[in-house]
């Protein structure tokens, strides 16, 4: 098989294209969704964050913005973080939506009368059906190792939107709190 040779700078292109067509996918296939993602997580009294792999570790991401705004915010799996309750919000990633541990949380979440927001690539999949509100990034699946579904390997385009979306849904919740960048700074780690 011959060797395809590729400039770090074609790369980042190649990867930027990506993600930017994708975004346009996702607010046209979701502005609802995304604007009531939002909305659960501002009502919440509580968030949560879930995802294995690379699509927690971009909900991480999220949940520190979060944390700067002021929510109480908590990523599973972490010692410190509580019981979840009604009232409060999970948020989940799972590319392929059949994640066990994320549709066991889910499951967990609805049992007790909390609400989920997820992120996910397939529409159709389990943790779709436990939502309370679905946002689908149309982007490969980690399983999805066809050129066609992505140039880039395995789930990067879906786990690069996590982040964007993660992100999309803080920008919009900041604006709205009316803080400025200045009021949020002080909740920035200060134990680095």
């Amino acid at each position: 098989m011959p060797v395809e040779e590729l400039s770090v700078a074609t790369a980042l292109e190649s990867v930027a294209s990506e993600i930017s067509a994708t975004a346009r996918g996702i607010v046209s296939a979701n502005a609802d969704s995304l604007d009531r993602g939002a909305d659960e997580l501002r009502k919440a009294r509580r968030v949560y964050t879930l995802g294995a792999g690379r699509s927690g570790i971009a909900l991480s991401m999220t949940a520190m913005r979060l944390m700067h705004l002021g929510f109480a915010v908590h990523v599973v799996g972490e010692a410190t973080a509580p019981a979840i309750a009604a009232g409060d919000v999970l948020l989940v990633a799972s590319g392929s939506g059949t994640t066990e541990g994320v549709v066991r949380a889910a499951q967990k979440a609805r049992e007790v009368g909390a609400s989920t927001v997820a992120i996910t690539a397939d529409k159709s999949a389990a943790i779709a059906d436990l939502a309370t509100v679905t946002i689908v990034v149309p982007a490969a699946r980690k399983l999805d190792r066809d050129s066609a579904a992505s140039a880039q390997y395995a789930g990067s385009l879906f786990e690069q939107c996590v982040v964007i979306v993660g992100d999309a849904l803080f920008h919009a919740l900041w604006k709205a709190s009316g803080q400025s960048a200045d009021e949020l700074w002080p909740r920035h780690s200060n134990l680095e």
